[in-house]
């Protein structure tokens, strides 16, 4: 009664995908210089599509306006009125019952000055704005700082520093971080374009946020389709075909009911996924995901539904639901067609239950469109074959009976589901440091899982409800191929092979206990003079390096401050690894970028890098707690103080998050997010490592 293969991995696979802290307006800011006494400064505002962003003529009532702040000076006063290009779009805003005013895609804000001095100075403030899309408004704040160059300069370096580009970074965000944390902002931009010959540096991370929406899409349709084929569904197909055959005598009002039922499927469903969405937020999507209680119990819920693939019991769900919904499709029409809908989807639950679960497991994120859009994506594909069906009903005759094929599938799914279990328990076992579940021992259960499975397609194991197997068809011995060739797969893992199709899905390569790789490469340190496994010897040892290791035999460390300390003693610059136990794209990475002999190279000898968990549960001494203006909480955990710091600094909460800093704690070049292009890592690490040279020089 549950899940096909195909989506369990693809949901499962999807569970990584990156979200960005929403911020829908990026500013830039120049100088035009209008003669000696007289200069312009100019403010340009890139929106995001679906977003606007209002005007500073709001009127009393309305929305926020967008203010602009200037710390006080003796060196300019202002000439006028802040002017608007283009004209603003004025429409009428039911909830504040009056006209306003709002940019789109872009927005100048221009304002004029009187220059008091002939000397170089700085004109600082911030702009406190509001950005709203159709479903909800953020109040931002933003820094800015032009530098007015003396009038006595007239060389082509003027005109360098007339245009730069700032990342948004709120001012609250930034005084979040903790006093000790040693991390020095980089808003002061103009301080960093005269230390800096790369203009890489300038940069705000955009995740193509339509991209996402649209992949995610396609898994959930991919889900909805998968779900028709299991055994509690596909059933329902004959059952629909003849409720739609029986309750009307018009075929033209058969097949607009039909289109009725269709559409009350989407509805039911994606109903739920809005119900989500607005109910929970980011804070729960992180505890769902890293929490040993939602995980433990996603793998008892696998572990319950394999039992019932395997045939140990049926699930059901409480007669009088089923009967009440049914009693209502009874009575035809439209509202017939409504709770025969509603009835498919109680009956089907125990197998697109989880399904729905996942997808909603990925899409609770504090995102109003995502969950809808998955839901929808789902219910689609879902509702399709039953719509089509109750439109055309003398296709089913074209259809196999349900029978002993139909359980077949159901015991593949049991296997499917306890393997798929396994890693639901590893994440709260990473994250919480048990060792119970261990690289091998994972190993151990999917080679035991898989070839049992093997030996199911093969005919030689046979459960409850299994017909009599006389013979086996080519498919079903092409499938027993493709598993024992998985299994034959899986078993150099246990001898440390890195199986890097599968590194999103397996316990990460430093949790091995017997790894052949890592003891020959110990044996070579040892007998070369080089076995100190220190980070370096005239650094100190790293905190949480008892239990927290990088991968690959790399040295490093696990605590910034420490890590920025031993990057000033070595005068090396430093990598920044924002990671998570729990993090499928993390594996994947290291798996298959980091293991790059190149990579290893320029991380080992190059660079002093610091893996920050930002889902790990060790708790902090309380003279290292912090308190973070950001959400205003007390961040107790490492990880809670890792991924605070990863929002406020960065204004990114996704992992993988790779980010370059100089002894200083300033950004040497564009962070760098999942790509699995190895080519464009080693460019990343080069433009960081000639980026701190030159600061250097």
């Amino acid at each position: 009664m549950k899940k096909a293969v195909l989506v369990s991995f693809l949901i499962l696979g999807a569970f990584d995908i990156f979200s960005q802290v929403l911020n829908p307006v990026k500013w830039t800011y120049s100088v035009n210089k209008i003669s000696d006494s007289e200069a312009e400064l100019i403010f340009k505002a890139i929106i995001e599509d679906k977003w606007h962003l209002y005007s500073a003529y709001v009127g009393e009532g309305g929305p926020l306006p967008t203010v602009f702040n200037y710390e006080k000076s003796n060196k300019f006063e202002l000439t006028g009125k802040v002017a608007e290009s283009p004209k603003p779009e004025k429409v009428y805003d039911e909830m504040f019952a009056m006209d306003v005013l709002f940019f789109s895609h872009k927005a100048t804000f221009t304002q004029k000055i009187k220059l008091l001095t002939d000397k170089s100075f700085k004109i600082k403030g911030t702009i406190e704005y509001m950005s709203c899309d159709d479903s909800k408004c953020i109040p931002l704040e933003s820094d800015f700082e032009f530098k007015i160059e003396s009038q006595k300069k007239n060389d082509d370096s003027l005109n360098t520093n007339n245009f730069y580009t700032q990342t948004d970074t709120s001012l609250s965000v930034i005084d979040s971080l903790p006093a000790d944390s040693n991390i020095k902002t980089s808003t002061n931009i103009n301080t960093l374009k005269e230390s800096a010959t790369d203009d890489s540096i300038f940069y705000t991370t955009k995740i193509d946020e339509n991209a996402s929406l649209w992949w995610f899409f396609v898994l959930a349709f991919v889900a909805g389709l998968a779900a028709i084929l299991t055994p509690c569904v596909f059933p329902m197909i004959p059952m629909t075909v003849t409720f739609f055959m029986h309750s009307n005598k018009s075929k033209a009002k058969a097949r607009l009911t039909a289109s009725f039922y269709g559409l009350s499927i989407i509805a039911i469903y994606t109903v739920i996924g809005t119900i989500v969405a607005i109910t929970f937020g980011a804070n729960f999507a992180n505890w769902l995901s890293t929490h040993w209680i939602p995980n433990v119990f996603f793998f008892l819920i696998f572990l319950f539904f394999a039992a019932s693939f395997l045939g140990m019991f049926e699930i059901t769900l409480p007669s009088w639901m089923v009967n009440k919904a049914d009693k209502q499709a009874d009575k035809g029409g439209f509202s017939g067609a409504f709770f025969m809908a509603f009835t498919l989807v109680l009956v089907s639950f125990s197998c697109t239950g989880p399904i729905v679960g996942a997808i909603l497991v990925e899409s609770a994120g504090g995102q109003i469109l995502k969950p809808i859009i998955g839901m929808f994506g789902f219910s689609l594909a879902f509702a399709l074959p039953f719509t089509l069906f109750a439109l055309f009903p003398s296709w089913l005759s074209g259809l196999p009976k349900s029978g002993g094929w139909l359980n077949s599938v159901k015991v593949v799914l049991g296997f499917i589901e306890l393997a798929l279990g396994l890693k639901f328990l590893s994440i709260a076992d990473q994250t919480y440091h048990w060792g119970i579940l261990d690289r091998e021992i994972y190993l151990a259960f999917w080679i035991i899982i898989f070839a049992l499975m093997g030996f199911y397609l093969l005919g030689k194991l046979k459960f409850s409800h299994d017909s009599d197997l006389k013979h086996i068809g080519v498919p079903r011995l092409m499938l027993a191929i493709i598993t024992f060739t998985f299994v034959i797969y899986l078993i150099p893992g246990m001898f440390g092979a890195p199986l890097k199709a599968l590194s999103g899905y397996l316990p990460p390569q430093s949790s091995h206990d017997f790894d052949l790789n890592q003891i020959i490469r110990d044996n070579v340190k040892l007998y070369s003079g080089q076995g100190n496994t220190e980070p370096t010897s005239t650094c100190e040892k790293a905190k949480y390096s008892d239990f927290l290791h990088l991968p690959h035999g790399l040295d490093g460390y696990f605590d910034y401050n420490q890590a920025l300390e031993c990057s000033k003693k070595q005068n090396k610059p430093l990598f920044i690894d924002f990671t998570g136990h729990g993090c499928v794209n993390c594996r994947e990475m290291e798996a298959n970028v980091w293991s790059d002999p190149r990579v290893l190279k320029k991380l080992r000898e190059d660079f002093i890098v610091v893996a920050l968990y930002v889902d790990d549960k060790t708790d902090l001494p309380e003279n290292e707690w912090i308190t973070s203006t950001y959400d205003g909480k007390i961040k107790k955990t490492v990880g809670k103080k890792y991924a605070d710091l990863q929002i406020s600094r960065f204004n990114v909460n996704a992992q993988p998050y790779y980010v370059l800093l100089d002894t200083n704690g300033e950004i040497l070049t564009e962070p760098r997010a999942y790509n699995l292009d190895v080519e464009a890592f080693i460019n990343f690490l080069d433009k960081g490592i000639e980026s701190y040279k030159n600061r250097k020089q």
